[in-house]
């Protein structure tokens, strides 16, 4: 019955009801323990919010060093995922394909919980799947990870016409043009950050994941990734 539970509960009714409730506490009433505790293993899972930050930072860090492990890739890990998930960590980067969330931290199938979107955005779409990947599957921390010259934030530097629906992604990145003016040194860098701020200022707005981080159960931090060299540095 327990496995049952997960299989009849949709992403879309959970979003539905999360959008009427206040927090994780009438969210973990309403699901129950069951969709809140997937039966899969991963020690991960029990990691501080701190903890999970530095086995990110870590994971990075052999990456950039050219000494990965490249954890939990396996067949028997593939099985094990299968089951369900409990992913320790949820990423919100960008769509770039130089800049894959599970090699550049050296993690492995059913560690990250990943969204990427051109530019990194935190529109509703993103903000509720965070929320999915906090509240149900029980991520510690949220990196939002924007990265050397990100074409999305170029095109909102430019300023020019787009086509199609490109637009609705640069509208949330426009508005930090201004401000990133006033820093010395490479604009669109300076951009990029100022926009991995404004994405976590704007996650900050969701009370289901305010709660938990006013709880002490999650973290959310902002890093840049550099395409010359594959470090990350937190820069929020």
């Amino acid at each position: 019955m327990k496995g049952k539970v997960i299989s009849y509960i949709s992403r879309r009714n959970l979003f539905k009801f999360g959008a009427t409730a206040v927090g994780t506490g009438l969210i973990t009433s309403k699901l129950g323990t069951d969709l809140l505790d997937p039966p899969v293993a991963n020690a991960k899972q029990n990691l501080t919010p701190d903890l999970a930050i530095t086995e990110l930072l870590e994971g990075n860090k052999r990456f950039s060093g050219q000494k990965t492990k490249q954890p939990n890739r396996g067949t028997f890990r593939l099985r094990e995922v299968a089951i369900g998930q409990k992913p320790f960590a949820a990423i919100l980067g960008c769509a770039d394909s130089r800049v894959p969330a599970e090699i550049v931290f050296d993690q492995g199938l059913g560690d990250l919980f990943v969204v990427r979107v051109a530019g990194n955005v935190a529109s509703s779409e993103e903000i509720g799947s965070l929320e999915f990947g906090t509240v149900v599957l029980g991520t510690k921390v949220i990196l939002v990870l924007g990265h050397q010259k990100c074409g999305a934030v170029q095109a909102a530097i430019d300023n020019k016409p787009v086509p199609g629906q490109i637009g609705s992604i640069l509208k949330h990145i426009k508005p930090l043009k201004v401000a990133s003016t006033s820093q010395t040194g490479d604009l669109l860098k300076a951009t990029t950050i100022a926009n991995v701020k404004n994405q976590i200022a704007t996650l900050k707005t969701s009370p289901v994941l305010m709660d938990l981080v006013n709880s002490g159960k999650l973290k959310i931090i902002g890093g840049f990734y550099s395409l010359d060299t594959g470090i990350i540095t937190q820069v929020a």
